[in-house]
């Protein structure tokens, strides 16, 4: 079900909240956006993503709300530059990500599940994951190996 959830970074100077849904196949509601970056939380191979280790869940622009701490933000781009990746200058943790991708519908976040506060561990633990492949740039498939994801 699509809950409203508050998260933030590790010393609390970014907080944020977003409309979102980590509940396991059978019991999500329907998404707000088509298409497979709104159907599950995700864990990807690519040279970011493993690095930071993070565990994404992607939310329309309109389904976040930064509520505090924009002055915190430190921002990062490689590559094309599309994608605002966005970390506290206090902690350094790295909550969300901004982008606007007209496949993906538009503007989006990819909100870090492990930032998210007052998630039950259970609820982490059955929230479902897709794996991409963007260390090749084969976002629809996983990887030949996850375990390390």
């Amino acid at each position: 079900m699509i809950q409203t959830r508050q998260g933030s970074c590790h010393c609390g100077a970014v907080k944020f909240s977003c409309d979102i849904d980590l509940a396991p196949e059978g019991q999500r509601s329907p998404q707000l956006r088509p298409g497979l970056w709104y159907a599950s939380t995700l864990r990807c191979n690519c040279s970011f993503c493993r690095k930071t280790r993070i565990w994404k869940n992607h939310v329309p622009a309109e389904a976040f709300r930064l509520l505090q701490g924009a002055e915190n933000l430190s921002h990062y781009r490689f590559g094309e530059g599309s994608i605002d990746h966005t970390f506290c200058s206090t902690c350094g943790v790295y909550a969300f990500v901004s982008a606007s991708e007209a496949v993906m519908g538009g503007d989006f976040f990819c909100v870090n599940v492990a930032c998210l506060d007052g998630v039950e561990p259970q609820e982490l633990a059955d929230a479902p994951i897709r794996y991409e492949d963007g260390a090749h740039d084969d976002w629809a498939n996983p990887p030949p190996i996850t375990g390390y994801l």
